[in-house]
């Protein structure tokens, strides 16, 4: 697991965290001084070791926040790299994969991510003490009491020993409550984007018994994770209050004089005897602590691997660098010369600047490839695509697309008010655009016009009015070239020639055309149809 940007300030409040249980040894000795001097009826002051006692307490304190907030910073810092990388992969990704869809990538993203926080910021500094601090108390133990440095030796153990036991079921439990998460969350995004089809055909009863049942799968999952925990912690517990039984009852019988075995020589004294009790919870307490954080472990390995899996599946980048680009003027040529996509050859062509073309051809030819190609949506696996007379590459496919308008054949809009998801914030009016779409008396009746939101489907709108809605917003930045992707189908015969006219309306107004297509009308109307499929 990727620990790298928080791994200073792990390693440094980990090492903290050893210093600030250390201090306890101290104010034991200070509490058993003053008891000890007590029971044997000596006056003592009790003002100057209470001074002492929340003078250390005080200092251990503020080293226990210390911790806190390095492990805090430690863990944001450690989850925002790699949610940053998430999406920065996921933005330039071109197609779906194997992984998952978007539900499970914003499973993974947020709520997945979040378990590793408890990991940093227990899970670390719990093993650093396990490593350091029962060592220590053994020893100090040992030079009290060699039976009870047996003790601790032979109780201490067994305690990761289980520990690791049932880690192993508190791992599985928890990658199959991963997994259902992510299947749950894919299983939203695609009922909600089939919301209005499923209030048409009046299947709401049959969707809703099915996130029933889903969620009925995830809760008796997540319930095994709790069952492993309580079970883990039960145990652990058991053996770390048997072991601190055993100091008491052998330090309570030596004070009673009936042991008379264990020390270095002279009986042990009261002082001793209680610096031994109040040591002995405090050697187990790592020990405790990192039973606790095992489960946070188990959650974050789950994760982990998550995240190998999501790394280890091929995705096929658009081109670009992210950058923002400004739209250039002058030649805007296009080739494609010996392209192969999705293990599939597409034609050679080449389109002029300011030339309409209609690429036609059977379902799954090549066409939508073809645009994607063009828009640098898509990288060939061979072949050689030009643009304005030069490859087209990532260093410029950013200013390339900036000259692009794109109509999808499926509406989609940013989630937002539909003036964010037609003008992307900017501010310009987009009344000239909607009504060459033929869709602005549509939008002028909405409940809040420009500022209504119509979720990511475009949710209240029928399909051919979110179908103008996309050509309004290519044709918003007046763009030198429009790529449609069948902009006419399953539409009705007016819906269609509405959809048409924009077209031919950008067209006039001087932009060129490319438009994937089974509509012969339309392709008709264009100044060259390239076929795909067959002969040019």
């Amino acid at each position: 697991m990727c620990l790298r940007p928080g791994a200073t300030r792990l390693r440094r409040a980990a090492w903290v965290s050893v210093l600030a249980s250390a201090i306890w040894p101290l104010q034991a000795v200070v509490v058993a001084w003053v008891l000890g001097m007590l029971l044997e009826g000596q006056m003592v002051s009790p003002y100057s070791a209470a001074a002492i006692f929340a003078g250390l307490g005080a200092f251990r304190a503020a080293l226990g926040w210390l911790v806190d907030r390095e492990t805090q910073k430690a863990a944001e810092g450690v989850i925002q790299d790699i949610r940053h990388k998430i999406v920065e992969k996921e933005a330039v990704r071109a197609s779906s994969n194997r992984f998952g869809g978007a539900g499970a990538i914003a499973a993974l993203a947020h709520d997945k991510i979040d378990l590793l926080k408890p990991y940093i910021m227990r899970y670390a500094p719990a093993r650093t003490r396990v490593m350091v601090l029962p060592f220590i108390l053994i020893g100090i133990a040992a030079s009290q009491s060699w039976v009870v440095a047996i003790i601790f030796l032979i109780s201490g153990p067994l305690i990761p020993v289980f520990m690791a036991l049932v880690g192993m079921a508190a791992k599985e439990a928890s990658e199959r409550q991963l997994q259902r998460i992510g299947t749950l969350n894919d299983l939203l995004v695609e009922r909600l984007s089939a919301l209005v089809d499923i209030r048409l055909l009046g299947a709401r009863d049959q969707v809703m018994d099915g996130f029933a049942d889903e969620t009925r799968d995830l809760r008796e999952r997540s319930m095994a994770v709790l069952r492993v925990a309580f079970l883990s912690s039960t145990v652990l517990e058991l053996f770390a209050a048997i072991g601190v039984a055993m100091v008491a009852v052998y330090v309570g019988f030596s004070l009673l004089g009936v042991l008379n075995f264990g020390t270095w020589g002279e009986p042990l004294s009261p002082m001793r005897g209680i610096f031994l009790l109040l040591i002995a919870p405090e050697f187990y307490q790592p020990l405790r602590d990192l039973s606790a954080a095992w489960h946070d472990k188990a959650s974050a390995e789950a994760v982990a691997q998550e995240l190998d899996a999501w790394e280890a599946v091929d995705t096929e980048d658009m081109l670009g660098t992210g950058a923002v680009a400004v739209a250039r003027s002058g030649d805007a040529g296009i080739s494609l010369q010996g392209c192969v996509l999705n293990n599939q050859r597409l034609p050679d062509m080449v389109i002029a600047a300011g030339e309409s073309v209609a690429l036609m051809g059977p379902s799954g030819c090549g066409k939508t490839s073809c645009l994607r190609l063009i828009a640098g949506l898509s990288r060939p696996a061979q072949g050689r695509v030009e643009v304005a007379g030069q490859p087209l590459t990532d260093q410029n496919a950013d200013a390339w697309r900036a000259r692009l308008g794109w109509m999808p054949q499926t509406p989609h809009f940013l989630s937002g008010s539909l003036r964010h998801a037609l003008m992307f914030s900017k501010d310009h009016d987009p009344t000239e655009a909607l009504e060459q779409a033929g869709i602005y008396d549509v939008v002028a009746g909405l409940p809040r016009g420009l500022d209504t939101r119509l979720g990511e489907a475009g949710g209240g709108l029928s399909g051919g009015e979110g179908r103008r809605l996309m050509l309004a917003r290519a044709l918003y930045k007046k763009p030198q070239i429009l790529l449609a992707d069948e902009p006419t189908a399953d539409l009705d015969h007016d819906t269609a020639d509405t959809v048409v006219r924009g077209l031919l309306a950008a067209r006039a107004a001087g932009t060129a055309l490319i438009v994937a297509t089974h509509d012969a009308d339309l392709a008709r109307q264009m100044d060259r149809i390239i076929q795909i499929g067959g002969e040019q």
